[in-house]
């Protein structure tokens, strides 16, 4: 994938999957209904007005305008980079995870003023905060920059 729009295409089919998604959770469910699925895994319609594990969440509104800014410069270095860089493979693949995630939640966040999260998973009486697959994408896609960041001398790119 030496031509960049490819990686942007992924980018493009995170979103989608993403939006989709959360879409159906949004049909399916009622606000905080519950569904379990199997043991230590529910479904459940939550919305995060904050940033990951609802950091922020309470804050008043701000953090709205304050998150989408992020995504957006993040946005913007990311497709820099995904130019500049586009031969190596699993860099790339780091950034059109992290791109597809942000914008499936900047989505959310400008449309709904909250993201929707489902996935919630638990043991016993502790849950890990809901999650989405924007999120999935997020945090895999930071696992692989960290990954090719010890694979190569000279580390993080700029």
């Amino acid at each position: 994938m030496r031509n960049w729009w490819g990686w942007l295409a992924l980018s493009a089919v995170v979103v989608v999957l993403d939006q989709l998604s959360k879409q159906w959770v949004s049909k399916l469910f009622v606000f905080g209904e519950v569904m379990p699925v199997m043991p230590s895994f529910n479904l459940v319609l939550a919305h995060n007005a904050g940033a990951a594990f609802s950091f922020l969440a309470g804050a008043g509104g701000w953090q709205r305008g304050f998150f989408s800014v992020i995504a957006v410069v993040a946005a913007v270095v990311i497709v820099h980079l995904l130019r500049k860089h586009s031969g190596e493979k699993l860099f790339s693949l780091a950034l059109a995870l992290i791109l597809g995630g942000a914008i499936g939640n900047l989505i959310d966040r400008i449309l709904l003023g909250h993201v929707v999260d489902f996935l919630d998973f638990y043991v016993q009486s502790y849950h890990w905060p809901a999650f989405n697959v924007a999120d999935m994408a997020i945090t895999g896609g930071a696992g692989l920059l960290i990954w090719d960041s010890f694979k190569k001398p000279g580390g993080v790119k700029g």
